[in-house]
């Protein structure tokens, strides 16, 4: 078995063909240029400025980056629209909490599913075919909207937007693990942790516009009108992905699905540091997503500032986001592991203090720093593991990081019933304490992760 890359080994600096040279006769129809194929040589020189960004010198990396993006504004449109219509048309934060879990499960159940679907299939097709399927969802929300079927007049009429978390979930659980995997192939080892920041710079970025843009257009035009945006840009998605090459894969027999998924599973429990890292990684979503899904409750019954006031919420966390993304974009790589810690510390900090604030500025400034340690966790969690793990089990460990997004559900689900019984202030604040306790120990106790550079 392969063995991960010993602590505070430099990258290589050049990770191969993405394609191979057998693969040529299948990228005739592909229009990038032959040179731009090999991963390493679509890679500019960069010095100065040009150095945080580097990663963008490839056009193949380009056309994937233009996708993710509009795959992320559609996601950073749907948190806002769909959790505070369900909340509008309910009125609890418990049903809050089951639309979550119904995302959350198929992606728990799917994503190792997803793992080897990445590595048998090419990565582009499935995330394209998810694009679309995803377009669909919203497409039929928006219908069930114009006709008038969703509203707090009809008994029963949330259960739809369950549903559609259901076949979103379904859908990320099959499609992420080949989205994140498709990153390696893209670029070349050097360039990894500049294209993941990059990657969650550009989401940050969005987390700044497009829950504003949703809030507006909620309190403007109704909801409708955000569902057929949503749909408009997952299929934007697709075409952008059209351009990306194909990767040369390795042939494998379908029966052997089985065997590649306890094979995942061994490599990880044999490989301390991917799996401390998936466990520390579990913890930190777990303990700090659910205020995202909880946040129609703060917005309209704490804070009371409606969707618009909800939406410059999310936009001021993806200001605090993007400038950590900016800052871990041109970092060396060193220290990654307690750079990781830290930030969980400060997203947990700046949690606990937003979940007890009746101050409408100092709720602000809070996000802020929770925009912050959400997005030094989000790209230090990936880059380290998409480093230190072997390439032939990246999808499955990446599907195994995705797992624990579908975690994050049950921990709403779990902040949802006690937001019910306890408020949402104690729910979310108690969830961020437990964070800061779990990073605390993780700095004293924890050493291999903590020195992870």
């Amino acid at each position: 078995m392969d063995k991960v890359k010993p602590l505070r080994e430099e990258p290589v600096s050049d990770m191969g063909d993405p394609v191979g040279s057998g693969a040529k006769e299948d990228m005739a129809q592909v229009p990038v240029q032959g040179a731009e194929r090999v991963k390493g040589a679509a890679f500019a020189a960069t010095s100065g400025p040009l150095r945080a960004v580097r990663a963008l010198s490839s056009p193949v990396y380009r056309f994937y980056y233009y996708a993710l993006l509009s795959h992320m504004a559609c996601m950073n449109m749907q948190l806002i629209a769909r959790s505070l219509l369900i909340y509008r048309l309910t009125g609890s934060s418990w049903i809050l909490g089951l639309m979550a879990l119904a995302q959350a499960l198929p992606m728990m159940a799917l994503s190792l599913i997803g793992g080897v679907i990445a590595d048998r299939l090419q990565k582009k097709y499935v995330v394209m075919l998810g694009q679309a399927v995803s377009s669909l969802v919203a497409l039929g929300v928006a219908v069930l909207l114009g006709i008038g079927y969703l509203s707090s007049d009809r008994t029963g009429a949330w259960v739809v937007l369950v549903v559609a978390s259901l076949l979103q979930g379904t859908v990320m659980g099959l499609m992420m693990p080949s989205r994140q995997a498709l990153v390696a192939e893209i670029v070349p080892a050097e360039h990894l942790m500049n294209a993941v920041a990059l990657n969650v710079l550009g989401m940050n970025t969005l987390r700044i516009f497009a829950p504003a843009l949703a809030g507006f257009i909620i309190d403007r035009f109704g909801f409708e009108t955000v569902y057929y945006l949503i749909c408009a840009m997952y299929l934007s998605a697709v075409l952008f992905l059209i351009p990306l090459p194909l990767a040369r894969i390795k042939k494998r027999r379908l029966e052997g699905l089985l065997a590649d998924l306890k094979t995942g599973l061994h490599y990880v429990r044999q490989e301390s540091t991917i799996l401390h890292l998936l466990i520390l990684a579990l913890f930190l979503v777990v303990l700090s997503m659910p205020y995202m899904f909880l946040m129609p409750v703060f917005a309209d019954d704490i804070l009371m500032v409606g969707a618009t006031g909800m939406g410059l919420l999310f936009a001021v966390s993806g200001l605090g986001a993007m400038a950590g993304s900016i800052t871990l974009a041109v970092l060396p790589n060193k220290k990654r592991g307690a750079m990781l810690l830290g930030s969980g510390l400060l997203l947990g900090v700046g949690l606990l203090g937003f979940s007890f604030s009746r101050s409408w500025t100092v709720s602000v400034v809070l996000m802020v720093f929770v925009g912050l340690g959400h997005s030094g966790r989000m790209t230090l969690s990936n880059t380290l593991l998409q480093y230190y793990v072997a390439d032939e089990y990246r999808g499955r460990v990446m599907s195994l990081y995705l797992m624990e997004f579908g975690m994050m559900g049950v921990g709403v689900f779990i902040a949802g019933a006690m937001a019910e019984y306890l408020g949402v202030e104690w729910a979310v604040g108690g969830l961020a304490g437990a964070l800061v306790l779990v990073c605390l120990l993780g700095m004293g106790f924890f050493p291999r992760i903590r020195k992870l550079d």
